[in-house]
């Protein structure tokens, strides 16, 4: 990596706010997306968001700036491991939060074909108009 793009991502420039803004904003942007919206594909589209900002900070909150990835060699064994590697836990649990996201936007996206073929429409308030 190039010395310019390790001084633009240091933590003098681009601080840990960068990311905790973000996800704040993916939040919001599904958020709206969620309660706005009236086409299901968007609400599921906007779940997707909202997923992906509470991931991205889950891991802000879990990285230490100069720390390193928590794979252990031969050099690092050497010295205090635990003092320089960043904490696995939050990376485990959002790892498994990616996969249990993509199961659940699978299972809504095909929650959104079946009401589709049923209704013919994939607008809420035409389907809320229908009578059981």
């Amino acid at each position: 990596m190039s010395e310019a793009i390790k001084t633009f991502f240091s933590p003098s420039v681009l601080g840990p706010e960068i990311f905790y803004g973000s996800s704040v904003a993916l939040f919001l942007i599904g958020l709206y997306m969620v309660l706005v919206k009236k086409n299901l594909v968007k609400i599921a589209i906007g779940l997707t968001f909202i997923e992906s900002g509470v991931n991205l900070f889950l891991i802000s909150i879990g990285y230490v700036w100069g720390k390193t990835a928590p794979i252990l060699n031969k050099t690092l064994m050497m010295g205090t491991p635990s003092k320089e590697v960043v904490d696995p836990v939050p990376q485990a649990l959002v790892l498994t939060a990616i996969v249990i996201g993509v199961a659940v936007t699978a299972m809504a996206l095909s929650i959104v074909i079946v009401i589709h073929d049923k209704y013919g429409t994939l607008n809420i308030s035409k389907i809320k108009e229908l009578k059981w």
